[in-house]
């Protein structure tokens, strides 16, 4: 069975009214993620604050092994964005006693394409909004020639710092881990592959680039594709950002 402390950062008492929801909704995280891979030890600190994605009011960060941070606004706080948000942290916490999060813009990739698949994997439904966002023409080839570079700008990436559409990272890791599953024996899901290394998804990326620019009507390994969401919020705080 899986351990854990709850750290609520609550002097002020602004948690208070949403002690009962958050416990529970843990509680339900931690059972559905075990009936399809193995916890590991993780201390979750929660606190009020505001880097959060504004359109869900919450906020997770996977920093460290054996480590998750909250911030919430308790005003919003939704029960089911808080356990898809759980969710997406714990892949990052199971990876994180593997290969970890990565350094390279490859390993970023494959981490959080591998969370946005696990969160479909134990709650189904459709992708998360920065999971969907249809990276623009060009953008795997670029992910590609930068695959392995540590220094990579993370923001330019995932968070829309820059001249790449808002969230391609999430989109393009998305596509990637669909590519690797699509061809796999169907054996493989997101929480199978958790340990693998980064270097196993690059024939995936090849092809994600031989298809570039090219509509895919076809369906992902997990169904099918989701229309682009509205880029509103900004998830910033989706994954471990970068060292």
């Amino acid at each position: 069975m899986t351990v854990w402390n709850i750290h609520l950062l609550n002097a002020r008492n602004d948690l208070t009214r949403i002690m009962p929801q958050l416990r529970a909704t843990l509680r339900d995280a931690v059972a559905r993620t075990q009936g399809h891979a193995d916890l590991p030890r993780f201390d979750l600190i929660v606190r009020a604050g505001g880097d959060v994605i504004p359109e869900w009011g919450i906020g997770g960060h996977a920093p460290a092994p054996g480590l998750i941070q909250i911030s919430l606004n308790p005003d919003r706080f939704d029960s089911g964005l808080m356990l898809r948000t759980l969710v997406h942290e714990f892949h990052h916490l199971i990876r994180w006693d593997g290969p970890g999060y990565g350094k390279s813009l490859g390993e970023a990739l494959v981490s959080e394409g591998l969370a946005g698949h696990f969160v479909r994997q134990v709650l189904d439904g459709k992708p998360d909004p920065w999971d969907a966002v249809t990276p623009a023409s060009g953008a795997a080839r670029a992910a590609m020639n930068e695959w392995a570079r540590l220094g990579y700008d993370h923001a330019r990436w995932f968070f829309g710092k820059g001249d790449l559409r808002k969230w391609t990272g999430y989109g393009l890791g998305h596509r990637l881990v669909a590519e690797h599953l699509a061809q796999a024996d169907g054996t493989e899901t997101a929480a199978t592959l958790a340990w693998s290394k980064a270097d196993i998804f690059r024939a995936a990326m090849r092809r994600l680039v031989g298809s570039d620019g090219v509509p895919d009507e076809r369906e992902d390994a997990q169904g099918p594709r989701a229309a682009p969401a509205d880029p509103a919020p900004e998830p910033e705080d989706i994954g471990p950002k970068p060292a």
